[in-house]
């Protein structure tokens, strides 16, 4: 996985690129720590990525959850059509703002 970090009109964009599973989701976490504090609009654009599992969406989610405690906006866009199903099954397009 490739996590490159832009600003865009105000917003973080964080682009990630790959799969998104439990060997490459820590570094996904260490990312996004030090933006949440932030309080800003953090956006996950997954145009590039591949696969996403369990342990993608506890990052998801938890960026959420964190960017949501200190006034934060927490946006996912570009979801491929298997990732997309992954977050239908699971809930996550009901929860989070999807693009």
């Amino acid at each position: 996985m490739d996590i490159t970090i832009l600003k865009e009109n105000g917003a973080t964009i964080v682009n990630i690129v790959g799969r998104l599973d439990t060997v490459t989701s820590p570094e996904l976490d260490q990312a996004v720590k030090p933006l949440i504090d932030l309080g800003a609009t953090i956006v996950f654009d997954c145009e590039q990525m591949d696969y996403v599992s369990s342990s993608g969406l506890r990052v998801v989610l938890s960026t959420h959850k964190q960017l949501a405690a200190v006034g934060g906006r927490f946006i996912v866009r570009n979801l491929n059509n298997e990732v997309r199903s992954v977050f239908d099954l699971t809930g996550f397009s009901r929860l989070l703002t999807i693009e």
